[in-house]
């Protein structure tokens, strides 16, 4: 199987030269423009290496690795780019979780190099998985199944895309119309369509939902303990 490989970072020039190269090299490669188009990848998408700016938006690569790292759930090896040399930047980068480290700029040629180093120390996956775990709330993003305490929640399937977004865009408020966008995909539609779900999502998750409504802005799901909605001025 060809390994894949998912290109995150917000310098349209930078993916394009190096996805060329990698291609180049027989691998498939992914592109994502910033740090929650990469998360929404990695999440459905069979990925076998990450490369991941730092300096993007929202999340950066180090924020995203952390996320990736974290519970050991998911190993898929990741590289990270920055324009920032020094040498705790270095250090941060590898603590975060990542394989190897490339500051910009740098040679295309030899980032193709690197990839190659990292996929061979690498064990080759079946599927990239995402396993999430909050309290008694786990999800798993191969299998597309959610459970409370073992006990399995019947979603649909806009739903589950709905609670895997959260769950990997925690503490952010999101309008409906973003979420309409990034979830569903739509341009534009029925706002109701966002109110509805996070409602059902509410009802089916009980207690262990996040999901907060921010008054005026949208909705987030916090990190913080405790569910409810939350008031703003």
């Amino acid at each position: 199987m060809t390994p894949r490989v998912l290109i995150a970072d917000d310098d349209t020039v930078v993916r394009d030269v190096v996805r060329r190269y990698l291609e180049r090299d027989g691998l498939e490669v992914t592109v994502a423009g910033d740090g929650r188009e990469a998360l929404r990848v990695l999440g459905t998408q069979r990925i076998d290496l990450a490369i991941l700016d730092v300096m993007m938006p929202g999340p950066d690569g180090l924020s995203l690795c952390r996320t990736l790292r974290q519970g050991g759930n998911y190993a898929v090896p990741v590289i990270l780019l920055t324009a920032l040399g020094e040498e705790d930047d270095r250090i941060a980068g590898l603590e975060a979780g990542a394989d190897d480290y490339l500051t910009k700029p740098f040679s295309p040629r030899e980032l193709a190099l690197r990839v190659r180093s990292v996929l061979r120390r690498a064990p080759t996956p079946t599927a990239a998985p995402l396993e999430l775990t909050l309290g008694g709330l786990t999800l798993s993003s191969a299998t597309r199944a959610v459970h409370i305490d073992d006990r399995p929640v019947g979603l649909t399937n806009r739903e589950f895309d709905l609670l895997l977004f959260f769950l990997t865009h925690t503490d952010t408020v999101f309008s409906r119309e973003e979420l309409l966008q990034m979830v569903w995909n739509w341009e534009f539609g029925d706002l109701s369509t966002v109110t509805v779900h996070v409602k059902r999502l509410r009802s089916k998750l009980g207690d262990h939902h996040r999901l907060q409504t921010v008054w005026g802005r949208g909705y987030l799901w916090s990190d913080a303990s405790g569910g409810g909605d939350r008031a703003t001025a």
